[in-house]
């Protein structure tokens, strides 16, 4: 065992050396136990982030973390079927919703370990907690029933889910290094490797609602991730995605989740269709599900089409603790759901104030609306709304006449 001391870690780093394995293990162990001050956690972050991470730093980090605490353990006979897909944030992003019970459908089995809304970023979480009911909190059994009987879940990190992570995470937020490319690779392949699954396909954001808008920065962090994961045993391919506008007509909570019923139902809009049939097709090819691309788009075109995704959908909630006549009417075409997941609300419409055609709509203007509406956290805990939001009622290219409606901004009455 190493008797290497803190500060001698922190100095070999910041002199731009590179760390052993061992001594990364060092480092992630005095993590965990808290045998490592605060002070000293945030010297090594800062080391890194000035001095950087080899490939191998950063693979051994994660791995490291991963073993930091709990992993997922699945039945012998799920081996080669269990999926996963990551995205790194974006407006109106509510593709998780549609695509995992699309893959489901496939009989596929998807344990999707999601989040919470982060900056001006909506989470996943928060989206499906805008349903009455839903829990997202579940035990590894629940975990194990519910992924045994639907084929996915969408639910929050356990706390003995790597436990390094979350407290490395929680310093780098408050010493200004949550940007760095190992870092950012190792907190989401960790807890992805955690999953225990075979292959993974990430939605790596670049453009105005993104956290990397530099095409060139989400290009270099998606090759890391991929190394990363591969360098785990993970079958993994990396989509680079615009993020200059919101993704569907719907930003919000409650309102994205309507928007992905819709999608399911098989009424949802082009882009968000063709992002969830990109990102899943590329996920089944490299998983060697399908044998190109585009019969991965057709086989999870089929499911959505003949509403076996819908079924998976309205299964999950259920299994996720939503009451079984709450789940069956939320998903049911016939019936509004707009009055079950946002009552007591107001609309303000917004029209065009001469005529011409849309040039753009920067996804980062909605994200801070939606935000300031309540729909997003100034500190970590903070209560939600669910309820509000933007609703776009034109796209990039329409022809719009003054006087018509563009938009409609939902807040509380």
């Amino acid at each position: 065992m190493s008797t290497v001391s803190y500060p001698e870690l922190i100095s070999k780093k910041r002199d731009g050396n590179e760390l052993t394995d061992e001594e990364i293990g060092v480092f992630v162990k005095g993590v965990v136990t808290k045998s490592m001050t605060d002070s000293q956690i945030g010297a090594m972050l800062m080391a890194i982030y000035l001095k950087n991470l080899s490939e191998r730093e950063t693979s051994t980090l994660t791995r490291d973390m991963m073993n930091s605490g709990a992993t997922l353990t699945w039945p012998a006979e799920w081996s080669g079927c269990l999926v996963d897909k990551h995205s790194t944030g974006g407006v109106g992003d509510k593709v998780s919703l549609v695509l995992a019970p699309a893959l489901a459908a496939l009989n596929l089995k998807v344990p999707m370990i999601s989040g919470r809304g982060l900056a001006h970023t909506g989470g996943t979480l928060d989206k499906l907690e805008s349903i009455p009911g839903f829990n997202a909190s579940l035990s590894h059994a629940e975990i194990i029933n519910v992924l045994s009987e639907v084929g996915c879940f969408i639910a929050g990190q356990t706390e003995d889910i790597c436990p390094a992570d979350k407290r490395i995470y929680s310093i780098r937020d408050v010493t200004s290094t949550v940007s760095h490319l190992g870092l950012i690779t190792s907190s989401i392949v960790s807890k992805k490797a955690a999953e225990n699954i075979s292959a993974l396909v990430l939605d790596v954001k670049t453009g105005r609602g993104a956290f990397f808008e530099d095409e060139s920065k989400a290009l270099e962090l998606a090759r890391s991730m991929v190394s990363c994961s591969k360098s785990l045993g993970i079958s993994t391919v990396a989509l680079l995605t615009d993020m200059d506008s919101p993704i569907g007509n719907m930003v919000g909570n409650a309102l994205e989740v309507m928007e992905s019923i819709q999608c399911l139902q098989g009424n949802g809009p082009e882009d968000l269709l063709n992002l969830v049939l990109d990102l899943g097709s590329h996920l089944l090819h490299t998983s060697k599900i399908v044998t190109d691309v585009e019969e991965g788009r057709n086989r999870l075109r089929s499911k959505i089409l003949d509403g076996s995704a819908l079924s998976k959908f309205c299964a999950m909630l259920k299994g996720q603790g939503v009451a079984a006549d709450v789940a069956d009417d939320i998903c049911n075409p016939q019936i509004n759901i707009w009055t079950m997941l946002t009552p007591s609300i107001n609309r303000t419409d917004f029209y065009c104030l001469i005529d011409g055609y849309v040039k753009r709509i920067d996804a980062m203007d909605i994200a801070i609306v939606t935000h300031k509406l309540g729909g997003g956290r100034n500190v970590a805990g903070e209560k939600i709304n669910w309820a509000v939001g933007v609703e776009l009622l034109v796209d990039i290219g329409d022809k719009v006449i003054k006087g018509e409606y563009t938009q409609q901004k939902i807040s509380e009455v």
